[in-house]
């Protein structure tokens, strides 16, 4: 592509595992573009952050930066707070006489690679059980990140259906690791009063983490009180190979077009039920504070914040819901 260069854009964490899990992809992609520089940046925490990952571009020879978010939906790191870093990073060279042009990819989205990466992870965890009841007998809970964004949300609702009919399970259900409700426990605890034989816990998460790790240590509380229930652990995405051929195509993407988002049920751009006031809100990062602080343990976060760090995004609207943030985890409200 000639002076082209490829920028994967992280959210980052404060756990080194997931930071290495995300060098790993990057790496992949890499493999896949041998004549094209590739570099990754964090936009939180990890280093390297975004704009060092740009600068490691440009000094490679690139004026054409193809960017695109790693991460599974567009909630607000992907509308405003990367899409802010890329656009004043962008105008910021071009004031002092680079010749830059940076295009942005959309996030990988529900797409039928994603779906067939994540049916091989729950038939992975299907195949380890020690018993084998049968679908029909289970139900399929697919845990969610969870943001401040119902577009992202319902996308989730969405992977859990097409998940659950695909695949033929007795019934399916959605929760989130935080932000917006149900949250993971009050899901479970609903979810063993239906009755069914298994549950499959499958968190929808691309790496490891501090909010996965959560997920598990929950599912294995709500076993214990439940034992005549059988809890299985389904693994997260991770690197599968078709989780990276859906990375690939978003950055062919770029190229032919197919990079618009959804923007029908934008809440920056339409008035979504109960999120009016997002209407127009400005672009901007809310991560300038936290790039490139670090990892690792000493750096860790209270173990109780509902996100994977301590600072504030916008509030959901709902966050007092019975099952949300603030009545059952009001550390993080």
């Amino acid at each position: 592509m000639g002076n082209t260069g490829i920028m994967i854009c992280g959210h980052g964490s404060r756990n080194v595992a997931a930071i290495e899990e995300f060098r790993g992809l990057a790496s992949q992609i890499a493999a896949r573009y041998p004549d094209d520089p590739v570099e990754f940046g964090f936009l939180e925490f990890a280093q390297p952050i975004i704009r060092t990952g740009l600068d490691a571009l440009i000094d490679r020879g690139a004026s054409h930066i193809l960017a695109v978010p790693g991460m599974l939906f567009a909630a607000g790191h992907v509308k405003n707070d990367i899409a802010s870093v890329l656009n004043d990073y962008a105008a910021m060279r071009n004031r002092d006489g680079t010749a830059l042009k940076i295009e942005f990819a959309r996030d990988l989205g529900i797409d039928p690679k994603m779906l067939a990466a994540a049916r091989a992870r729950i038939e992975q965890a299907e195949a380890a059980a020690p018993t084998g009841i049968a679908r029909e007998e289970t139900l399929l809970m697919v845990v969610g990140r969870g943001t401040s964004d119902p577009d992202a949300n319902g996308n989730i609702a969405k992977i859990t259906r097409m998940l659950g009919e695909g695949m033929g399970f007795g019934w399916s259900e959605t929760c989130y690791s935080g932000v917006t409700f149900p949250l993971v426990a009050p899901g479970l605890e609903h979810a063993v009063r239906l009755g069914y034989r298994r549950i499959i816990v499958f968190p929808y998460f691309l790496f490891t983490g501090i909010l996965v790790e959560r997920i598990y240590a929950i599912a294995d509380q709500i076993a214990v009180a439940n034992p005549e229930i059988e809890f299985i652990k389904a693994p997260y995405l991770g690197a599968h190979e078709l989780v990276m051929d859906t990375f690939i195509d978003r950055i062919a993407g770029i190229t032919t077009g197919d990079n618009a988002m959804n923007c029908l049920t934008c809440l920056y751009r339409e008035k979504i039920v109960g999120f009016e006031a997002r209407v127009g809100q400005a672009q901007h990062s809310h991560h300038h504070h936290v790039e490139g602080i670090g990892t690792g343990t000493a750096a860790q976060p209270d173990q109780t914040q509902d996100h994977d760090h301590p600072h504030t995004h916008p509030a959901h609207p709902h966050a007092d819901h019975p099952h949300g943030p603030g009545k059952r985890n009001p550390a993080s409200a």
